[in-house]
């Protein structure tokens, strides 16, 4: 018996770059990262080093020969889409890149990578003023505020300080420049994209981690396969940002530095999609199996579950309509989909602040029978006062609700001990609810039949 084959026809890009035999930067992060994207990556090695997530122990660059031709062999078989280039090492190598980059008709992604994140040295000084032709040639450049210093002579300390070193290097002769945030003192993470139109900053919040070795690399290779597929720069940078976003926060723990961002996270997100909304409609089903009535509030249940990277409530699955209660039982309202929930979704992504690990929620009725029975849980309740909210809370905050969980999971939850349920005792016109909380579907119908049986 033989198969008719079914090839696929992704899109090409490539990578000028060293390698790093870490594995989580150089040609490697841009290979995941590429891949991660739906795009097929190639490569045009320009150098060998011997480093992990500690610093660079040595480093090798290749002949401008051997550069040369792994450049050619690329781009005369493959329809390349966008092209990247990360550790050039020496003059002589950004020279020969910026000439091949010039013979070749594709966007340009420049990421001008002149200092590990562990601090040592991965441009040649003499390289550093060769890169003014390179720069002629890029569609977008991606320097960290180091080094738009070098480049530029501008040292950013904030945003308004980014875009006149963005404006530098457009003036240069790049389309676009990309002054990322990182290393600004600023609260925010604020990225300025300066084009000849003008400058946009995205704002993130800041996440508390050293564990961004690779971060430079991942983030241009994003932004090169989000080109190669077709979006446009605005588009890109946008995307790339926020898969980037979700790397950082999802770190991976290897090595004995820091750690390396995780190139991966995105991709394991969206392929974790149908097992959660899996996950849930199973604990429904369990649910109306052993009749959980007795702690469907008046305002329905929900049950909702997060993606192991979920980030926003499109990444949460939950019950169309929430769930109610009948004569004899409970009743879902609808079927089970992303999206679905907001308060309850809301609840668990404010709660993954404090730990990631919690993918599962459901809200509860509450009363004092209730109360008695969280007794039963396997680990503490923690609770919060809505009346205690500061006023403009809901402006300044992100909600009353956001404002309780960072009560009863931070600074009103002493032992640090993640909570199995978190008690909101309600105020005028909001119903008193709790809110059971798991790392997984089944520590989560453990937990709530526990506390159903206690009643």
């Amino acid at each position: 018996m033989t198969r008719e084959p079914a090839p696929q026809a992704p899109p090409v890009a490539l990578t000028i770059a060293g390698s790093d035999s870490g594995g989580g930067a150089g040609i490697q992060a841009d290979l995941k990262t590429m891949e991660a994207h739906g795009v097929f990556a190639t490569t045009a090695l320009t150098a060998i080093t011997a480093q992990n997530t500690r610093g660079v122990e040595r480093s090798h660059v290749l002949p401008l020969e051997e550069i040369d031709a792994q450049f050619d062999a690329v781009v005369s078989d493959f329809d390349v889409g966008a092209i990247k280039t990360g550790m050039l090492a020496t003059s002589e190598v950004v020279d020969l890149v910026a000439e091949k980059l010039a013979s070749y008709d594709a966007p340009a992604v420049i990421d001008p990578v002149m200092v590990a994140a562990t601090g040592d040295r991965l441009l040649e000084p003499e390289a550093e003023r060769a890169y003014e032709r390179l720069i002629a040639e890029a569609t977008l450049v991606t320097p960290n505020a180091d080094e738009a210093a070098v480049l530029t002579g501008v040292e950013p300390e904030d945003a308004e300080d980014a875009r006149e070193a963005g404006e530098a290097l457009v003036e240069t002769g790049a389309e676009a420049a990309l002054v990322k945030g990182g290393h600004l003192p600023t609260e925010e993470v604020k990225d300025v994209l300066v084009t000849a139109d003008g400058a946009r900053t995205f704002e993130h919040a800041r996440i508390e981690t050293e564990a961004n070795h690779g971060s430079g690399c991942t983030l241009a290779s994003a932004i090169t396969a989000r080109l190669a597929a077709g979006e446009d720069l605005s588009e890109a940078v946008e995307g790339s940002l926020a898969f980037m976003e979700r790397a950082v926060r999802y770190s991976l723990d290897v090595g004995e530095g820091p750690g390396a961002v995780h190139h991966l996270a995105d991709l394991r997100n969206r392929a974790e999609r149908e097992p959660t909304a899996e996950a849930v409609q199973g604990i429904v089903d369990r649910f109306g199996e052993e009749n959980v009535r007795a702690l469907v509030p008046e305002v329905g249940m929900n049950v909702v579950g997060a993606t192991p990277y979920a980030e926003d409530v499109g990444e949460t699955a939950a019950v169309e309509g929430r769930i109610t209660r009948t004569m004899r039982g409970i009743s879902p309202n609808g079927g089970v989909r992303f999206g679905a929930s907001s308060h309850v979704a809301r609840f668990l992504l404010a709660a993954r602040e404090f730990d990631p690990a919690l993918r599962f929620a459901v809200n509860c009725r509450f009363d004092e029978d209730v109360e008695r029975a969280l007794g039963a849980l396997d680990a503490p309740s923690a609770e919060f006062d809505r009346t205690g909210k500061p006023d403009g809370v809901k402006r300044e905050d992100g909600g009353a609700m956001e404002w309780g969980v960072r009560r009863a999971f931070g600074d009103g939850h002493e032992d640090g001990e993640t909570p199995a349920a978190v008690i909101d005792r309600g105020e005028v016109g909001k119903e008193a609810i709790v809110k059971l909380v798991a790392p997984d579907a089944e520590i989560l119908v453990e937990r709530t039949l526990a506390v159903h049986d206690a009643l």
